[in-house]
């Protein structure tokens, strides 16, 4: 018979990480007697960070006296408390290869369901000073779960642990943490997980993409094509916003000399460039709406790299940019590029891109926003598009609009497209009022493209008038995923604080700098961390994909190694170290 050996709780507090400040609620102590159990909580129990634990969902959590005494053995340690693996109870039996996702129990005057594995979170290792044990945790397949709470009742340690009910699907809650973490997976598990009613629905999402995923692998293998499965999105079954691998055409590695051929001045403040490969042959087709990553050297003896939209057709014989003058690079492109010139880029990258959905298109930009949908504005005509198109754009004055001639042209081609313009120096600006006027189709696909405010409002307007597509791009610095930090510090990024490292050069090109590395950091994460560069992450330790990134030129080792390696062209910097100069897209 299982018991509850120990009834663990403690409420959230501030605790100082790698110099930081982390709320979180993974601090828990054993008591006496007897507590309530409710929805969400044991009585005098609480998490720090309810994005990611605790909830319906992840009410109780549970480890158990077996794994206590592996991972004694496994670390050498014997100063284990309970409640030390953030676990509410401690259990003496219910082992996670033979619990599964929806079996009942009742425990004292309360019955619970199971709902997930663990989450992997950096915490449980922060707690017991053992940075890699989330990834262990998975490797060794001693996860621990959740419960949700069935019967709200009273629990206290000793009370027997009795199963009420046998989940469907028998999947164990090691069965489905693999399926989740782990590489070579088993579809047909994957298929049966989504049958189980009790399975959270962050870990339902994920299994439902990773089947679609397998599924149009499995017919671009079919049409002779290929296609590979994305890494996980454990982030989204962790509750966490996980960020989208970039799309990246078949091209090349790292950097290669490009051609200059034109550089045309399209407005007061936009100018264009031309690229063809250097031996002259075929540039490798872009998507529409995708980025060139350019290596420049503005100034003697230092580059920059810097990302531009394409604004050529997708199977242009040339590759076109289009920069707007607002910097150090931008202004040597503008000033000192000419044709018969050769730039270092990359290949082709970005998500940002023009979809197979059905019906209608709105396109909307601001000011160089343009670039990206005027791609996708050839794309559509190129196709020759029965859809009906929305070109939506936003200039300060006619003498700053760039391509209105072009597009004009191109929306002539279409047989249902709608042109509007909307001149701010005129106090056009558009708002919600506007757009409602202009009477855009709610079964809309809209692409969004401008700077960071302008895209906000737009993504609200567009949801309010009940346009739920809505595709972004943003070039700066994604919105940082840092679970539990407190002291968020919003300042530029920076080389690190002390001597300089004698590395290789770490280039982090959505913000700007280039710095050598330092083996006084233990990752790439930790140093982008040491420069405030905005990062997303979780686990920390290559578990749950939250920080993978675009490798743009460059390679990594790994340590420790991933439980599941990123797709060819990004990689986990949580994890990785530099095996030489490095430009990654953060």
């Amino acid at each position: 018979m299982a018991t509850l050996h120990s009834l663990n709780v403690g409420l959230p507090k501030d605790v100082a990480w790698n110099g930081r400040t982390v709320h979180t609620g993974v601090w828990k102590s054993p008591v006496e007697g007897p507590r309530m159990v409710r929805r969400l909580n044991v009585d005098g129990d609480g998490q720090g960070d309810l994005g990611g634990h605790g909830g319906e969902q992840r009410a109780v959590m549970v480890y158990q006296l077996d794994s206590y005494a592996y991972w004694q053995e496994y670390f050498g340690r014997d100063d284990f408390t309970y409640g030390m693996f953030g676990e509410n109870f401690t259990v003496d039996g219910l082992p996670d290869d033979e619990v599964c996702i929806g079996d009942r129990y009742r425990i004292g005057e309360a019955e619970f369901e199971v709902s997930q594995p663990r989450v992997t979170c950096y915490r449980v290792g922060m707690r017991l000073g053992e940075p890699e044990l989330p990834s262990l945790l998975v490797a060794h397949h001693r996860p621990g779960f959740y419960l949700r709470v069935i019967t709200e009742g009273v629990v206290e340690a000793g009370d027997e642990i009795v199963r009420t009910r046998v989940g469907p699907e028998a999947l164990s809650v090691a069965d489905i943490d693999a399926l989740l973490y782990l590489p070579d997976r088993d579809r047909e598990k994957l298929r049966r997980s989504l049958e189980i009613p009790a399975l959270s629905p962050g870990w339902q999402q994920s299994f439902r993409e990773l089947v679609e995923q397998y599924s149009a692998a499995q017919s671009a293998a079919a049409a002779g094509g290929e296609a590979g499965v994305a890494g996980q999105t454990a982030a989204a079954a962790g509750g966490e916003a996980g960020v989208a691998g970039q799309t990246v055409v078949a091209g090349w590695a790292g950097f290669r000399a490009l051609a200059v051929t034109a550089v045309v001045h399209e407005s007061s403040s936009i100018s264009s460039v031309c690229f063809r490969a250097v031996d002259g042959e075929a540039l490798p087709a872009a998507r529409a709406g995708q980025y060139l990553t350019l290596r420049v050297t503005p100034t003697a003896g230092s580059s920059a790299v810097r990302s531009y939209s394409l604004s050529s057709a997708p199977g242009a014989a040339e590759y076109r940019i289009s920069v707007k003058r607002d910097g150090l690079v931008s202004s040597f492109i503008h000033d000192h590029l000419t044709a018969g010139m050769t730039v270092d880029a990359a290949a082709p990258r970005g998500d940002f891109v023009l979809t197979d959905d059905p019906g209608p298109v709105v396109l909307v930009s601001a000011g160089v926003g343009i670039t990206p949908v005027l791609a996708m504005l050839h794309a559509l005509a190129d196709s020759k598009s029965s859809s009906v198109v929305w070109w939506i754009h936003v200039a300060r004055d006619p003498a700053q609009q760039a391509f209105a001639a072009e597009a004009s042209e191109l929306l002539a081609t279409l047989p249902q497209a709608h042109q509007h313009v909307f001149y701010t120096a005129d106090s056009q600006r558009p708002g919600r009022e506007q757009f409602a006027a202009l009477g855009l189709p709610a079964d809309a696909t809209a692409y969004v493209c401008g700077p960071a405010v302008f895209m906000a409002e737009m993504q609200e307007t567009l949801a309010e008038l009940g346009i739920g597509r809505v595709h972004t791009e943003l070039f700066g610095a994604l919105p940082s995923i840092n679970p539990g930090l407190v002291d968020q510090r919003a300042v530029p990024p920076h080389p690190p604080e002390g001597a300089p490292g004698n590395g290789p050069l770490i280039t982090f090109a959505r913000s700007g700098l280039s710095v050598p590395w330092s083996e006084q950091h233990a990752s790439l994460l930790d140093l982008a961390d040491a420069c405030d560069v905005p990062t997303r992450w979780s686990c920390r330790t290559g578990v749950c994909h939250t920080c993978v990134t675009p490798l743009i030129s460059g390679e990594v080792t790994y340590r420790p190694e991933p439980l599941e390696p990123p797709t060819a062209g990004q990689v986990l910097p949580c994890c990785a170290r530099p095996a030489g100069d490095l430009v990654l897209d953060l």
